[in-house]
């Protein structure tokens, strides 16, 4: 597996989106994760001479699709499929293929499994593919955040975000934002004693110094510093002063506090 010939390229959009594109160097083709704007992306499959086949979209936010309708135009590729959740399909764009939780989907020839992350949003969807160990989660788990809780509740997010946390550790998380700057000062507010946090705190001030993305971030990183994450750790319990809580209402609590910094 660690020869597939298969490359993802993260292509800044807009202010601070990312998209993906998820390329195959062998047989020339590509898939797009989110569309937020379509030049950059354009650009990108020009630079690789890729032939777009497939374009998923995570969830229905404006930042996420709006940029569609111009890269289907202006592709160069005879068919485009474009997939995305049954439960977000009323208010996405056209889709080819409406999946949900648990279905698998091919991506260029990969094996996708497609994941319900509501919380951000209801119907939100992660796509895993195990054989490139990459999981494009958009605006639910996020570098050291998660999603603002527009449309699902505490509990839900925590479920998603449990679920993604179980991936494997060497995961490669491929999230929507560039927000590290917001959401590593708010990690470090918590007051945490943890000493993998100094450490990447560290790394991501030299990175976002130089203007170098920290996006994308591996899960074994998120599960060690990520806030959102360690909703059922001591450690994170003890510094806000809630330990023995339900782990959901941890959660809750620092999402509150996230919402207010």
């Amino acid at each position: 597996m660690q020869h597939l010939p298969v490359t993802v390229h993260t292509v800044p959009c807009l202010q601070d989106n990312y998209a993906f594109i998820i390329h195959n160097s062998q047989t020339g083709q590509a898939a797009v994760v989110d569309v937020p704007e379509a030049a950059p992306i354009l650009a990108k499959l020009a630079e690789l001479n890729a032939s777009l086949t497939q374009v998923v979209l995570t969830h229905h936010h404006w930042d996420h699709v709006d940029g569609l309708p111009e890269l289907l135009d202006q592709s160069t590729s005879n068919q485009v499929a474009v997939i995305g959740a049954t439960a977000d399909a009323h208010r996405l764009p056209p889709l080819d293929l409406s999946v949900e939780d648990g279905d698998q989907v091919q991506i260029i020839g990969l094996d996708g499994d497609i994941m319900d992350v509501s919380g951000h949003t209801v119907g939100h969807i992660a796509l895993h593919i195990p054989a490139i160990s990459a999981v494009f989660t958009a605006d639910s788990l996020m570098a050291m955040g998660c999603g603002r809780l527009f449309e699902g509740t505490p509990t839900q997010m925590w479920a998603s975000l449990q679920r993604l946390r179980d991936l494997p550790d060497a995961t490669t998380v491929y999230s929507g934002h560039e927000y590290m700057a917001g959401n590593a000062a708010f990690a470090q507010s918590l007051g945490e004693d943890n000493p993998a946090l100094t450490t990447r705190l560290a790394q991501v001030k030299t990175q976002i110094s130089q203007g170098i993305p920290t996006v994308p971030s591996t899960l074994n990183e998120e599960k060690a510093t990520n806030p959102f994450l360690r909703a059922d750790v001591g450690s994170m319990q003890m510094a806000i002063g809630m330990v023995g809580a339900d782990p959901a209402d941890v959660f809750a609590e620092i999402r509150q506090r996230k919402d207010n910094f």
